[in-house]
């Protein structure tokens, strides 16, 4: 304890000397005295059963509210209900929490509202690809709305855990691999969820899961172990959670993992030392699913009551689903084995946000909500937008795309032209496969008097062949293939980890048997990770990363195959040239024998480029773009100061479109070795042919800090390299100093 004060005192100190002190709001929503008032005139009353009932989450289906269900609300032993989307139930076990309990402490209803509720928009890693924050930030702002109509106060979401292999389902849930980015995106999506005030009927509570380094499971499987040195922990996987912290974000989810040794959901280092007692946050952490019940399978607790003490003392306020809590803790309680000053303080996180969330004022939920504000065509619209947004161009030969809305006749072709439930993806709320628009609808939809011969092909996964001959028919007979190939919705998400991520079944085989034909072939691909798709690469002329892009998708892609959108994505994550790459992202550690073709002798594949086949931040367009004249204002800045960068943008091509200009820096030389490249800024900009823009990032001395030798926060200075351009790869060099 006492190396973890010093530690906070010297970052503390650090910051005051870098300049890089946070404002004093910074990680409150502010504490309103009122509030705590009422806070406190309800804990004075409350028994240690009644205060364990507002940290367990029940959960109920969606069934007949059962009289035993209402007989634990009435004796205070339920704070929360899980995943009830009906809202008469859900007003029905309010009501008996209201009126016919004890004290008529409101419930809080919570679900996962993951990329959308009714109107479901693209997965988050799709809409990560958007580079769009203020997109971003208006699906969740309608999700929350949605949500709201359907009784339900609080999302399990944003899923903000870096990702870094691709094997891993739960990669489709963020932004991807770059802690910047995701930091960015985690303030958009929290904003969105929550507004300006959480007390407002179309706001819900956001949540920042998997608390903490979730994303760095070992071998990409689903809930395992995580081995982060705290360097690593604090440079790259809290960052977005401290973003979060910093926007006011109500709750955080306690993650699955081991962490070094203590899961994360008994983490006391992680829920209190850094969340609470360093950032300050002050709302409440829910536990995942048995989160805590399952402390005994890790090893860590050895009974239901001994991880009841480890999870609550840990910081873990309210435990979802298991009842380690509310069967445990009152009487641990009574007899001294857990402090009821525990008990008080997750309780006074608890009621806290169920105020500021206005449930003791305005607990019911509005039923005539879900007429107005579910499934509009304005929501409709910004989900077909999203999906434009959200789509990536991966290559284009010879222009093939767009395609001429004269063309005379197409062949779709494969398991995913005409699929609903796929282009919804994982986790999908409420969302139905009749609101979906499919790739084929979209496509007649776009260009009614064009003739589609369509042909499934083969299944998304099996061995069955059957169909191939039937799609090398229709092919034969059409001016151009539309391939429509990938992942269902139910090959990625949680509890989904491949050891192969090329494409599944026999549509590798299918692909080739059409290409045969001498066709021209545009590959469609839906996806909720990186594929390995290298023959496609090399063989295919063209291919559009669809992603699973929502109910919009079908005509969100057809507006970019017929040139009604330019695509401006770029992909978040590095696409692998197979897994044996894996892991492979941007910004790693150079070595001391760094990657030399001449050399034997340096880091490198006998069998494979080192290089990824698409690196992080790419994506083409309709149009060509032309970086010129990068300046760097200051290069010699003294701590702490400002470095402004800048470049000139040229649309050099015939038609209009969106351009991500990215901004990347190298410390060259530091007390630990640094990343070859960081993100440390982006703009999205619009131009016409010929029209050129100046972009200029203002990039503060306090962008640059890292956790040095010391394991301080701190600003070194030195010399820096700096590049300018479309991608990781690619762009204008440059270097400053810092002083």
């Amino acid at each position: 304890m006492k190396i973890r004060i010093i530690l906070a005192i010297c970052i503390f100190l650090t910051l005051i000397q870098t300049g890089c002190m946070p404002s004093a709001e910074q990680g409150k929503n502010g504490l309103d005295p009122v509030i705590e008032s009422k806070i406190d005139a309800i804990l004075a009353k409350m028994t240690p059963e009644e205060k364990v009932g507002q940290m367990a989450q029940l959960i109920n289906d969606n069934k007949e509210d059962p009289e035993e269900i209402k007989n634990e609300i009435r004796k205070g032993r339920a704070g929360s209900f899980l995943n009830i989307t009906n809202i008469e139930i859900r007003n029905s076990l309010q009501k008996t929490a209201v009126e016919e309990s004890r004290l008529g402490i409101p419930l809080i209803f919570g679900y996962d509202v993951i990329h959308g509720m009714r109107t479901v928009f693209p997965v988050p890693l799709a809409e990560a690809a958007s580079w769009d924050l203020d997109l971003m930030e208006k699906t969740a702002a309608i999700a929350a709305k949605e949500a709201r109509a359907y009784g339900i106060d609080w999302t399990f979401a944003p899923m903000i855990d870096i990702a870094r292999d691709p094997r891993w389902g739960r990669i489709v849930e963020g932004a991807g691999e770059d802690t910047y980015l995701g930091s960015m995106i985690t303030r958009a999506k929290v904003r969105g969820f929550q507004g300006d005030d959480l007390s407002d009927p179309e706001t819900i509570a956001a949540c920042l899961k998997h608390y903490a380094a979730y994303g760095a499971s070992q071998a990409g499987r689903e809930y395992s172990t995580t081995e982060v040195p705290e360097r690593v922990l604090r440079d790259v996987y809290l960052p977005p959670f401290k973003a979060g912290v910093e926007e006011g974000t109500a709750t955080l989810m306690s993650g699955f993992n081991d962490l070094n040794g203590v899961p994360a959901s008994g983490n006391k280092y992680l829920l209190t030392d850094i969340l609470r007692d360093e950032w300050g946050f002050d709302g409440f952490v829910v536990s995942d699913w048995d989160s805590i019940k399952q402390l005994i399978a890790h090893g860590l607790a050895k009974d239901k009551s001994h991880a009841g003490i480890i999870g609550s003392t840990a910081g873990v306020d309210m435990e979802m689903h298991t009842h380690c809590y509310i069967e445990n803790l009152p009487e641990l309680a009574m007899n001294g084995a857990v402090s009821e000053d525990v008990l008080d303080t997750a309780v006074r996180r608890i009621l806290r946000v169920k105020f500021r969330l206005g449930l003791f004022d305005n607990p019911y939920a509005d039923p005539k909500l879900q007429d107005t504000n579910i499934l509009t065509p304005e929501h409709r619209e910004v989900a077909r937008q999203a999906a434009k947004e959200s789509l990536v161009l991966l290559k284009n030969k010879n222009n093939l795309l767009p395609l001429d809305k004269n063309i005379k006749s197409i062949a779709l072709i494969g398991p995913l032209a005409n699929n609903e439930r796929a282009l919804k993806g994982t986790w999908s709320g409420m969302g139905r496969d009749e609101d979906v628009v499919t790739i084929m609808q979209g496509i007649k939809n776009t260009v009614p008097n064009c003739t589609i011969n369509y042909a499934k092909g083969c299944d998304i996964t099996g061995g069955d062949d059957e169909g191939f001959a039937e799609a090398v028919k229709a092919a034969e007979k059409s001016d151009v293939v539309i391939m429509a190939i990938g992942e269902s919705e139910d090959l990625n998400g949680e509890s989904h980890s491949r050891t192969k991520i090329d494409l599944p079944g026999r549509q590798k085989e299918l692909l080739k048997e059409i290409n045969k034909t001498g066709k021209p072939v545009v590959i469609v691909l839906f996806t909720g990770r990186p594929l390995t798709i290298d023959w496609s690469l090399e063989n295919i002329p063209a291919i559009l990363l669809a992603w699973h892009p929502g109910i919009e998708g079908g005509n969100g892609i057809a507006d970019v195959l017929f040139g009604d959108y330019n695509p401006a994505g770029k992909i978040t994550v590095t696409f692998p040239r197979s897994v044996g790459q894996i892991p492979i992202y941007y910004n790693m550690k150079n070595t001391g024998r760094p990657f030399d073709e001449e050399d034997r002798f340096t880091s490198k594949y006998i069998d494979s480029p080192n290089t990824p086949l698409l690196p992080f931040g790419y994506g083409l367009s309709y149009t060509t773009f032309d970086y010129k004249n990068l300046k760097i204002e200051n290069e010699k800045v003294a701590i702490p100061g400002t470095v402004k960068i800048s470049a000139r943008v040229t649309n050099t091509g015939p038609v209009a479109g969106h351009e991500v200009v990215q901004l990347y820096i190298r410390d060259l030389v530091g007390s630990v070795t640094r990343p070859v490249k960081e993100l440390k800024g982006f703009e999205r900009i619009y131009l016409e042919p010929g029209e050129t823009k100046t972009v200029t990032f203002d990039l503060s001395t306090c962008d640059l800090k890292f956790y040095d030798i010391n394991m301080e926060y701190n600003v070194e200075p030195g010399n820096f390299k700096v590049w300018v351009g479309p991608n990781s790869v690619e762009g204008l060099e440059g270097s400053f100093e810092l002083l």
